[in-house]
């Protein structure tokens, strides 16, 4: 696998977690989600969960299993978050490391290929998720309205370099090759 490649996400949102429907993952054959914590659901202070995301929850939790699968090392915080959605939590993940990825999706007992991880950074989030052979989604970044305007440095070089390595960043609602899941 190139380096583009293992780092170009198969969906990109280009838009928050709040913009991913249950259509969206249907229509990708997604069967669960795992996903990421910090800017992606929350922003990076936050130990709290607006309504609207508590509400996107409940939307998909009849139908996806979800587990939240996060670098941060704070467990009070991942857990006070993950208690708050009622979805279970792994913590200080150290992704792009598969460990802990592996760990739940053996939990959610689906194959690799029908489970999709979420987040806003590739480094960790898009490149943990390839080298295992799920599907990947980046998201905008959830970040605080009054913090809105604040740059995003590590992003940004993330995005950079990936750039330079020829993955293509724009948002789109196709995968970069459409029998992905099928050959997993």
């Amino acid at each position: 696998m190139t380096r583009a490649k293992i780092l170009q996400p198969d969906l990109i949102l280009g838009k928050t977690i709040l913009g991913l429907t249950p259509d969206i993952l249907n229509k990708y054959r997604i069967g669960g989600l795992v996903l990421d914590v910090d800017e992606t659901l929350v922003p990076f202070k936050e130990k709290t969960v607006s309504e609207e995301l508590r509400q996107w929850v409940e939307r998909f939790r009849p139908d996806f299993p979800i587990w939240l699968v996060s670098n941060n090392i704070s467990e009070n915080r991942i857990g006070t978050i993950a208690r708050s959605l009622d979805l279970p939590y792994l913590f200080a993940a150290g992704k792009p490391s598969r460990r802990k990825l592996r760990q739940a999706i053996r939990e959610m007992d689906l194959p690799v290929s029908r489970v999709a991880m979420v987040g806003d950074r590739l480094f960790t989030d898009v490149l943990a998720g390839n080298r295992l052979g799920m599907f990947t989604i980046l998201v905008e970044p959830m970040v605080d309205s009054l913090a809105a305007v604040r740059s995003h440095p590590v992003r940004d070089l993330e995005v950079w370099i990936s750039q330079i390595l020829g993955v293509s960043l724009s948002a789109q609602h196709h995968l970069t090759n459409p029998d992905k899941s099928s050959q997993k």
